[in-house]
């Protein structure tokens, strides 16, 4: 592999966490398992059939609960001390065997792309759900799938194309949760006024 496919994969492998976590570690196994994918040494336990059986399971899982309203916001709450460590992970050990300063420099940034995408992600649902009804709420989650499959595939094929993509992707994930974070605030302004007024 060389070193913008490398990178590729570092930086994919964390942005696909921050989204759907289970999902990437199971396709990444499976692509590697049937040869589509060349991992290095450090990653190679994601083809063992159990690791495969078990992120397949709870990508199942997760395939249902990002479905229900409200509920996906409290996953997301959980998944926010799952996601995050798991992506500075992956990012560092697709590396492969090199200088642990460079898996630490890794992991530093894998672990920013994945809270950045992450916390992008919570935000848009959060808005999603202000809406009573679902299918926002169904359309959001299954274009995240959606994403994350055509992340994998453009990681894969064109490496460059990726790395560009996933750069405007980043920034869009700033101003989403900049308005996220000014719509909650709002929010719960109006939450404190009402209560005052009540008092």
């Amino acid at each position: 592999m060389d070193l913008v496919q490398t990178i590729a994969l570092s930086a994919g492998l964390a942005w696909a966490s921050g989204l759907r976590l289970y999902l990437v570690l199971f396709l990444t196994g499976v692509l590697a398992h049937l040869g589509y994918l060349h991992l290095p040494e450090s990653l190679l336990v994601l083809t063992h059939p159990l690791v495969m059986a078990a992120s397949g399971g709870m990508a199942l899982a997760e395939l249902v609960a990002d479905k229900v309203p409200a509920f996906d916001s409290l996953w997301d709450s959980f998944q926010t001390f799952v996601r995050i460590p798991a992506g500075a992970l992956l990012a560092a050990f697709a590396l492969g065997d090199v200088d642990p300063a460079w898996m630490v420099a890794a992991g530093l940034l894998g672990g920013t792309i994945t809270a950045g995408t992450h916390f992008a992600k919570a935000g848009s649902r959060l808005a999603i759900n202000a809406s009573p009804e679902p299918f926002s709420n169904w359309l959001a989650s299954f274009g995240e799938e959606g994403m994350v499959l055509g992340g994998v595939w453009a990681m894969l094929a064109s490496p460059v194309l990726f790395l560009i993509l996933l750069a405007v992707f980043m920034i869009a994930a700033v101003l989403v949760i900049r308005f996220s974070y000014r719509l909650l605030a709002g929010l719960f302004r109006r939450l404190s006024r009402s209560g005052n007024r009540a008092a």
